[in-house]
């Protein structure tokens, strides 16, 4: 994939901040939800959504789509914004988020929400779906390549490394994104069960693996056009700061899963606002 121009790159990081607003508003209006994980994911979703996914959003079910299953569902608030923004469904229903009735839950829902390709809930689960989908494609003998967001918490799970074992055997086109940001819901990941070394992991089993600055738009695309080349399964291990973007949420475990409250909200609006303004007057 050649590089991006600076106006394409510019227009990515315009993007990326959206979301981020989109996510601090949705989470503080329904007083519920995960706003760290998802705002640190947030420059692979804009990259994904707007530049690397093969997809139509008018036409979600279309049969070569490259499906996107989001393993740690819980910071779904991110995926909701990019599929508006993307055009999947109207970005005023963003404000129904974690209300009753509405499509936009606390976990993604396949059976309510179009573009959705699998529901979530307890986490380690996402990456073996994902294998399965992989799988279905080369039975068919279709060469579309699936992609799988984790979370490096769920790699606690063994099941996530059994289905790394059946990519690895079968030989699968598929791309495992790992949200490193070295945090979960109850402390620093080193100190509740620690995984590394995560990248000799991943080559023991025999999984090509990357290893990227999560924020850095251009360099996150430069590695999934990689592991489209690489024959087998891929991880890119994108190394994210909990809470990017809102300096009085990162890196602070607390914000795994609190609402910000309304003095919150304006004071983090303010501070991505003026990130906009950066990035628009940016050469």
């Amino acid at each position: 994939m050649p590089k991006l121009s600076k106006k394409r790159l510019r227009e990515l990081s315009l993007m990326a901040n959206t979301i981020r607003q989109d996510i601090v508003t949705m989470v503080s209006v329904a007083n519920s939800g995960h706003p760290g994980g998802a705002l640190g994911m947030v420059d692979i979703f804009s990259a994904l959504y707007f530049q690397v996914l093969k997809h139509k959003p008018k036409s979600p079910s279309w049969k070569d789509r490259e499906r996107l299953v989001l393993s740690n569902g819980h910071i779904c608030a991110v995926r909701y914004s990019a599929m508006a923004r993307a055009g999947y469904f109207p970005v005023k229903e963003l404000s129904t988020f974690r209300k009753i009735n509405s499509r936009l839950q606390g976990h993604p829902s396949y059976v309510d929400l179009m573009g959705v390709e699998s529901s979530s809930g307890s986490l380690g689960q996402g990456l073996g779906i994902a294998v399965g989908m992989a799988l279905a494609n080369k039975l068919d003998k279709n060469r579309r390549r699936t992609y799988v967001v984790v979370s490096d918490g769920e790699l606690d799970e063994g099941s996530s490394w059994e289905a790394l074992v059946a990519a690895s055997k079968w030989k699968l086109n598929l791309t495992i994104i790992v949200d490193r940001n070295n945090i979960q819901i109850s402390g620093k990941t080193n100190i509740v069960w620690p995984i590394n070394p995560l990248n000799k992991k991943f080559k023991a089993f025999n999984i090509n693996t990357l290893s990227v600055d999560g924020h850095n738009i251009q360099k996150f695309i430069d590695a999934c056009a990689t592991a489209k080349k690489k024959s087998g399964p891929s991880v890119i291990i994108a190394r994210t700061v909990l809470g990017k973007g809102v300096s009085f949420m990162q890196n602070q475990a607390k914000w795994h899963g609190k609402p910000p409250s309304h003095e919150e909200l304006i004071k983090a609006l303010e501070e991505l606002h003026n990130q906009r303004e950066r990035i628009k007057n940016s050469k």
